[in-house]
């Protein structure tokens, strides 16, 4: 279970098999293939509010189950709102609050460009062409689209692997493998969009809980 909440709290966001379409270009190569359905399932979060569940399992390298845990997603233009297990981490897309009821404290952070948001898959695809290379593997029988990305820096995790529905884009499951043999799933359910959202839902709501202790390390 450590290790899985270590997995949520890294930097917080998917034919048949065929050889992906390259386009040179001045900035590198491009995947075209992947470029298509990433920029649909980037269209698809980035005008109304999404919300859907994330189950996260740990693996280790015998692809043995160790740990499983459930959350809730709320996102909208690179805020978001997390709830797991006695937590929920706010994020305005300036800083980040994550109050873990149990102590009663929130420890606030600030937004960090480099850092993995991986409880979030929603802002793996608001900033994936900032921060991966992607690459198209193959379109399986149920239109789902396969896409792995690859860290343009050096990360725990040497790949990330996506599964997008190829006709709407929507994120079905993520696959984040280690360097260590052990690896990470992320299956995503409940998926529903044009959720109505104010700006407090992306923040801790500290006058309703004035007795919550606040570290503040920005």
């Amino acid at each position: 279970m450590k290790r899985i909440f270590v997995m949520l709290m890294m930097l917080v966001a998917g034919m048949t098999t065929a050889m992906a379409q390259i386009t040179h270009t001045a900035k590198g190569h491009v995947d075209q293939n992947a470029e298509r359905i990433l920029k649909k399932a980037e269209q698809a979060i980035a005008s109304d509010a999404v919300s859907f569940t994330v189950t996260m399992v740990s693996k280790d390298a015998n692809k043995k189950e160790t740990a499983r845990m459930k959350a809730d997603v709320l996102y909208k233009k690179g805020k978001y709102r997390v709830s797991f297990e006695g937590n929920i981490i706010y994020c305005d897309g300036e800083a980040t609050w994550h109050w873990n009821k149990e102590n009663d404290e929130v420890v606030v952070n600030k937004m960090s460009d480099g850092a993995d948001d991986l409880m979030n898959p929603a802002s793996i695809l608001a900033n994936y062409s900032k921060n991966f290379n992607a690459k198209y593997i193959r379109q399986e029988e149920n239109g789902t689209a396969v896409i792995d990305l690859t860290p343009k820096k050096t990360k725990s995790y040497y790949k990330i692997r996506l599964f997008v529905n190829a006709n709407n884009g929507q994120l079905q499951r993520m696959e984040m493998h280690n360097y260590d043999s052990t690896s990470g799933e992320y299956q995503i359910s409940n998926y529903k969009k044009g959720m109505k959202t104010a700006d407090s839902d992306f923040m801790f709501p500290k006058a309703q809980n004035p007795k919550v202790e606040i570290i503040d390390m920005r």
